[in-house]
């Protein structure tokens, strides 16, 4: 069976499906090395074709608070003060760096998401 580069959505589909055909290969057989190079061709063309932007750092805070149950006044330990998480939540004031390490810590949330430029809304705050 041969392999080709993934050019076009019909090329990824068939190359979806070549994959769930060999999903139970043993590693280092034929079958198993085509399912490696099949799954990095489709994660390669994924990256380009179905790019996932990383969410808006205060989106993302809602996010995990609204799975956890949490209110604004949970965030008093990682942010500071009741106003100051206010601020930040209404995006009046950025984030700061103590505030992403607290917060990478307490909600598990990526530092790479809580770094990400958003915009602040009003009148602004550091």
């Amino acid at each position: 069976m041969s392999i080709k580069p993934i050019k076009t959505e019909t090329d990824y589909e068939e190359a979806l499906a070549r994959i769930e055909g060999l999903f139970s290969a043993k590693p280092n057989t034929d079958e198993g090395d085509q399912l490696d190079i099949l799954i990095t061709l489709v994660s390669a063309y994924e990256d380009i074709h179905y790019k996932i932007d990383t969410p808006d750092p205060i989106e993302a805070i809602k996010h995990i608070m609204e799975a956890k149950g949490l209110k604004n006044k949970d965030l008093v330990d990682s942010m500071g003060t009741k106003s100051r998480v206010s601020e930040v939540m209404n995006k009046k004031r950025r984030l700061s760096l103590s505030m992403i390490r607290n917060l990478h810590q307490s909600l598990k949330i990526p530092a790479k998401i809580l770094v990400n430029e958003y915009e602040l809304s009003g009148k602004v705050h550091g």
